[in-house]
């Protein structure tokens, strides 16, 4: 993938997957999923020589935006989110974190994500699925055989629906029609748990 790097780094008492996509070739990279060690996921990009460029947020929970602050303060990199999450960026009920304990605010998004968009970093190519269910701004992002699935499409589960937002019928659509119609040998990295394939959730993947 001319140089491109994918580095999974578990963050966040609720281990959440994020991923650091780097471009080597062109010395930037970006973040999907910065939910918690700002510190860990910076010395991570800074260790391959590369400045962040982007900070995407597959979704508004707590768990998975709580480093936005600091790396934003850090590197000024844009942040991106589906407008119908937005909300959730700045406001403690919203993203969850009130009932936590702690609460978690983000700077507003810099960029709205939209359905079917493409996103350009050098080398680094991502497209946007929006995929509502789990929230109502969800989205997946696929990069070539690869797709970040956040916490939509899960190794033999599902995203919550429980929370305010969700909607069962609805995660149920967005995987059926949105991805488990791609190819199936797309390896699916998700905001928990192990990575799995298309092919195998088509399969396995008791929900669907």
């Amino acid at each position: 993938m001319n140089n491109v790097v994918i580095t999974p780094v578990v963050v966040g008492v609720l281990d959440v997957n994020c991923y650091i996509i780097s471009d080597l070739e062109n010395k930037i990279a970006v973040v999907i999923d910065p939910g918690d060690e700002g510190e860990v996921i910076l010395g991570e990009i800074q260790a391959k020589g590369c400045t962040l460029k982007a900070i995407i947020n597959t979704h508004g929970h707590m768990d998975h935006i709580g480093a936005n602050a600091y790396l934003k303060e850090k590197t000024n990199a844009d942040i991106y989110i589906h407008s119908a999450d937005s909300k959730m960026l700045i406001d403690a009920k919203e993203n969850m974190s009130i009932y936590s304990g702690k609460s978690v605010i983000s700077p507003k998004a810099d960029y709205f994500l939209e359905d079917k968009q493409i996103l350009k970093f050098g080398n680094i190519k991502l497209k946007v699925i929006h995929t509502p269910g789990h929230t109502q701004g969800c989205v997946s992002l696929r990069m070539g055989l690869f797709l970040f699935s956040g916490d939509t499409l899960f190794k033999k589960s599902i995203g919550r629906t429980d929370f305010v937002h969700g909607d069962y019928n609805q995660i149920l659509s967005s995987i059926k029609k949105k991805l488990l119609t791609l190819d199936g040998q797309i390896s699916v990295y998700p905001g928990h748990g192990e990575e799995t394939t298309i092919s195998y959730e088509k399969n396995n993947n008791p929900f669907v």
